[in-house]
């Protein structure tokens, strides 16, 4: 392993959530920990590259598997997000067929759903108009406050 490649597992480590790291490969041995002592944090600047391990090859743990975080992609409309904590109903009556649609044109003022709360039925109403592109949460569900409950473009 030449000098750019650990320079580069440097970077990664830095920007992970790792607090330790070992790595062994041939004769090549490096540790890196960002607990430099009790409370402490510090940066990578220091590779130490010895011969001989630290911990002897038997009590290595297995290695980590760095998994890459996922893309998260920001999408863009006004978000209707539930106001309190209850059950989401997407009809007025269980033998109604549901308020809203994804692609229903809905207009400010709407009603887009109910939530259930101690036995009282809270309308949910559009903020704006535009067109129901995302429904996040199923008929009957348990909702928590700020929880997004659909995206209207």
């Amino acid at each position: 392993m030449d000098y750019n490649n650990v320079k580069e597992l440097i970077g990664i480590i830095n920007g992970s959530a790792l607090t330790e790291f070992e790595y062994k490969q041939g004769d090549f041995y490096v540790k890196m920990s960002k607990n430099g002592g009790i409370g402490k944090s510090r940066d990578f600047s220091e590779i130490e590259e010895k011969k001989e391990p630290i911990i002897p090859a038997g009590e290595i743990s297995s290695p980590i598997t760095i998994i890459p975080e996922e893309k998260v992609e920001i999408k863009e409309g006004n978000f209707v997000k539930a106001p309190i904590v209850g059950t989401f109903y997407q009809s007025s009556s269980p033998d109604k067929p549901p308020l809203v649609k994804v692609g229903d044109k809905v207009k400010e003022g709407d009603l887009l759903c109910i939530i259930e709360a101690m036995k009282i039925m809270n309308e949910i109403k559009s903020p704006c108009n535009g067109e129901v592109a995302e429904i996040f949460v199923s008929n009957e569900d348990m909702v928590e406050y700020d929880q997004p409950l659909f995206r209207i473009v």
